[in-house]
């Protein structure tokens, strides 16, 4: 866990993937930048590699995150991500193990240490709730709790699975904050999540293929922060 990062409860992830990239990716990202300044919210992005350094050095308040890192140092791997080279790009963080890019457990223990190396936060995705106790043992940062099977069906996890997830990474390491993924694509799951006790959430698919994603993007975070809010009587 690098010592000196910080973020706080609640946040956000908007994971473009694939869906969007270059100019449309940085107007994302800077009418994103303005709204969670508006709200006083985090927020990750985490951007094609190409456009860490177009988004770093044309927003403020977001946190740029690289999609995947391999654990290689400098030298030879052509084709790998070195760690290195997306923090110098401007990156503050680099997501791992998602479930379209899976990991074994030792080659995320082996990442989240070069993150640390480095001074990149790690955020790891994980499935199971026995998925998650494991993760959370390597002591990354943030942990995405995300059952796979609901990854882009816009079936938000129950909230049985939420409080069971949060309850495992707490009994193992309380400051590893926990991301309720999977299926939101919209305020009400945005609500719901919070409410079971979540202290961040996350979304692709209900702002990349919004009609309007900075519109949907700015209706989750005002949810969001309102939700936190009533939940924790401020």
């Amino acid at each position: 866990m690098v010592k000196n990062y910080k973020i706080r409860a609640p946040y956000f992830e908007i994971g473009p993937k694939c869906f969007m990239w270059g100019e449309r990716m940085l107007k994302l990202a800077k009418a994103v930048d303005k709204i969670a300044a508006k709200y006083d919210l985090d927020v990750i992005i985490t951007p094609q590699y190409t456009d860490i350094r177009l988004l770093a050095e044309n927003t403020e308040r977001i946190h740029v995150y690289a999609q995947h890192m391999d654990s290689l140092t400098p030298g030879r791997g052509l084709g790998s991500v070195l760690p290195e080279a997306i923090k110098e790009a401007g990156a503050v963080g680099v997501m791992l193990n998602h479930a379209e890019k899976k990991l074994t457990l030792d080659e995320v223990a082996a990442a989240i240490k070069r993150a640390d190396e480095v001074g990149l936060a790690s955020i790891v995705c994980a499935d199971t709730v026995e998925e998650i106790r494991q993760v959370a043992m390597l002591a990354p940062n943030l942990i995405v709790a995300e059952p796979t099977d609901l990854i882009g069906t816009g079936v938000a996890s129950d909230m049985g699975y939420v409080r069971d997830t949060i309850a495992a990474v707490r009994a193992i390491n309380p400051d590893i904050m926990v991301l309720q993924g999977a299926g939101i694509s919209g305020p009400n799951d945005v609500a719901n999540v919070i409410r079971a006790g979540a202290q961040a959430t996350g979304c692709t698919s209900g702002v990349m293929k919004a009609a309007d994603p900075e519109a949907a993007a700015e209706e989750m975070l005002y949810t969001l922060r309102k939700t936190w809010d009533e939940v924790n009587g401020k």
